[in-house]
């Protein structure tokens, strides 16, 4: 497809509205990003370019992107990406996808709208499954509860769905490129000291739930539990006991097979888990007591 399929062009700026740039981390999305572009091609308000910062993949797609007219540039871990990203923007406003998430049809018209609205500077949105299967809809509804739940104290933001507005990214120095994990999370936090930071309820941003599907429910429960004691002390994430893969992920598992919490894994990991994940208790609870 041409360009002009994908860039809903510069006359909206004469009627005063925002120029949306979309920025799409990659690493190895062959198997994600073309209904990833197909979803952003018949969105009710179409974004004003779409950017793929591209780590460099050895399947193909990057040269994908390019043939669907989406410009390219340099990436690198999540971080990494989203920052060349934005740095290569036009637009006013910057909505930050990962390559697995399916926005539908009038998903960039209604955040765009509730963002307006509320005068936000930073927005997250509540998250759906892509597959609608029972298992991976209990997740979701865990994960929103969570994030309603925990924003007081430890504001969430997924970043596979980030709407900013560029001053606000660049007043905030954009993503810590130096964190390996919880670099979302750390925006989120970020984002709220110097603006309005909130999550919007107009849409829902469907997503794969692929990692549950390839490490198990359990197992991968485990590492964001580790993550989310750091956050909770306010710890950046610069080193982790466990892998966290990137670039790894062809066509979505099923996540609700009878294996799915992979015991021999989970053993495995937990043993590298455990010892640290108990010091990080101890402190937290030393900075409660206090």
């Amino acid at each position: 497809m041409k360009n002009k399929e994908y860039l809903h062009e510069t006359s909206l700026k004469g009627q005063g509205k925002p120029h949306l740039s979309v920025i799409i981390p990659t690493l190895n999305e062959i198997a994600y990003l073309p209904q990833l572009l197909d979803a952003l091609a018949v969105q009710t308000r179409l974004p004003d370019e779409i950017i793929v910062a591209d780590a460099g993949s050895k399947d193909g797609t990057a040269e994908l992107a390019q043939s669907r007219g989406v410009r390219i540039v340099p990436g690198g871990m999540p971080a990494v990406g989203r920052n060349a990203g934005a740095r290569a923007a036009k637009g006013d406003l910057l909505l930050f996808l990962d390559a697995d998430v399916l926005p539908p049809p009038e998903f960039i018209e209604r955040v765009l709208e509730e963002f307006e609205r509320k005068k936000y500077d930073v927005a997250t949105c509540f998250i759906a499954s892509i597959n609608g299967n029972p298992l991976d809809g209990i997740i979701c509804v865990g994960t929103n509860l969570y994030f309603q739940i925990i924003q007081p104290v430890s504001p969430h933001a997924p970043g596979f769905c980030i709407l900013s507005k560029r001053t606000a990214h660049e007043k905030m120095g954009g993503f810590d490129e130096s964190l390996t994990l919880s670099e979302d999370i750390d925006y989120a936090r970020r984002a709220k000291r110097h603006g309005k930071f909130g999550i919007l309820s107009s849409a829902r941003i469907p997503v794969s739930m692929r990692r549950v599907g390839k490490e198990g429910l359990v197992g991968l429960g485990l590492k964001y539990a580790w993550c989310e004691i750091y956050a909770l002390m306010g710890k950046p994430v610069r080193n982790a006991p466990f892998e966290y893969e990137f670039g790894t992920f062809g066509p979505a598992n099923v996540s609700n097979r009878l294996d799915f919490i992979q015991l021999r894994k989970l053993h495995h990991q937990w043993s590298k888990v455990k010892s640290s994940m108990q010091r990080s208790i101890r402190n937290l609870q030393e900075q409660l007591g206090r």
